[in-house]
């Protein structure tokens, strides 16, 4: 029997209108909760996980400790304050729904991005019924969108990362130093390493992270440049409509296909894309490629005399690196990073040209100011770098 009341809006008659509706509508979270429910879900695969001993905690937090005080030294820095950092040690789903929290000022230029009207149709398609529901249904699609995308982006970020910088991405001010204890002991039992040995490493790359991302002008710079790529996605609807128009959605195994693909990179990048976020990659990757290798310098630097089987982790680390999946390679492409091999060598060249020339002194002069920081040809030329730091400032 036909239904007695009229559907409302102009396409409340068209099935996958009414049925993406009756779905928004049932959904009682936002799009922040449902980011944070699906990354812990996916963290965990689903099940369960202990809290971490207090008496492990204890144990890690005097380790963080010993790494903070081992960079404060070489860096001549200070970076944990009289108190020292403050440290959150937790399990995958803490991880995870910890750093949807710290990514939400970024994910949400995402968010912004998928409001904005799709770009405009090309004339002979602006008559096209089809191409004109996709562009409307953007709108409706945006909030699932970040939610779906978000979560599953740190969810499967949080099955491997050791710490909160896995990725080279600032965290909020005064955020605590994050490490997952579970996937720590993860690579420990995958390798046969030592398990205190790898704990120390872990909060070493950690502090030495922090060290260089909470430097104001990096801090600020590099989080420019990601909000700015993030948010310059533009929506194609005919990408989106090609993608997810197949889908029946008065069929419920439809709408759990409809999840799936919206937590697909191919879905979500094939359908975003800006000509800005090309001008804005060689700047990106050139400041990326710098802090990943001074903090793997510093962790060299201190991991070798401080941890005795410090070589065999870090070639864990770095096959763990090259390995990594097609979920960690959304993560990247989707915050515009390309971490692949070719980024971190440029990165250990780098800083092996400045420290040819003038050591530690040389490249921790990256700290002293926006200006300090390298051009994109001078990443590839730190020669050029040093020379140019070395002139009267114009100011």
């Amino acid at each position: 029997m036909a239904d007695s009341n009229p559907p409302d809006g102009p396409f409340g008659g068209l099935p996958f209108f009414g049925d993406l509706s009756k779905l928004f509508s049932g959904a009682s979270a936002g799009p922040w909760e449902i980011a944070k429910q699906l990354a812990a879900q996916i963290a965990t695969n689903d099940e369960s996980e202990a809290n971490v001993d207090p008496i492990e905690r204890l144990a890690i937090e005097q380790l963080v400790r010993v790494a903070e005080l081992r960079v404060n030294d070489v860096t001549g820095r200070t970076i944990g304050g009289a108190e020292g950092l403050h440290t959150e040690i937790t399990n995958r789903a803490g991880w995870a729904i910890r750093t949807v929290a710290d990514y939400q000022p970024l994910l949400q230029g995402l968010s912004d991005a998928l409001a904005r009207p799709p770009q405009a149709m090309p004339d002979e398609a602006a008559d096209d019924p089809m191409a004109g529901m996709f562009t409307a249904v953007f709108g409706m699609l945006g909030p699932m969108m970040l939610g779906f995308t978000s979560g599953s982006m740190v969810g499967h970020l949080a099955q491997r990362s050791l710490g909160g910088y896995s990725l080279p991405i600032p965290r909020p001010a005064g955020a605590p130093l994050l490490l997952s204890l579970p996937a720590i002991d993860q690579l420990v039992d995958e390798w046969s390493l030592d398990r205190n040995d790898v704990r120390l490493w872990t909060c070493l790359h950690e502090v030495a992270a922090h060290a260089v991302l909470s430097v104001p002008h990096i801090h600020h710079e590099l989080t420019s440049l990601l909000t700015g790529y993030v948010g310059a996605f533009q929506a194609d609807s005919s990408a989106l409509e090609e993608q997810i128009g197949s889908l029946d959605l008065s069929d419920p195994a439809s709408l759990a296909g409809l999840q799936e693909r919206l937590g697909d990179p191919d879905v979500i990048l094939g359908a975003l894309n800006s000509p800005e976020q090309r001008s804005l990659q060689p700047a990106l990757a050139a400041l990326t490629a710098v802090v990943v290798g001074v903090t793997d310098h510093l962790v060299e630097r201190i991991g070798t005399d401080l941890i005795g089987t410090h070589a065999q982790i870090t070639e864990a680390i770095h096959r763990q690196r090259v390995s990594a999946g097609a979920s960690d390679r959304f993560v990247e492409r989707l915050l515009g990073l390309e971490l692949d091999q070719a980024q971190y060598d440029r990165g250990a060249a780098f800083v092996r040209g400045v420290q040819d020339r003038e050591g530690d002194a040389g490249l921790f002069r990256l700290f002293h100011s926006k200006r300090e920081l390298p051009t994109v040809a001078e990443v590839d030329a730190p020669g050029l770098w040093l020379a140019r730091i070395d002139l009267p400032d114009d100011d």
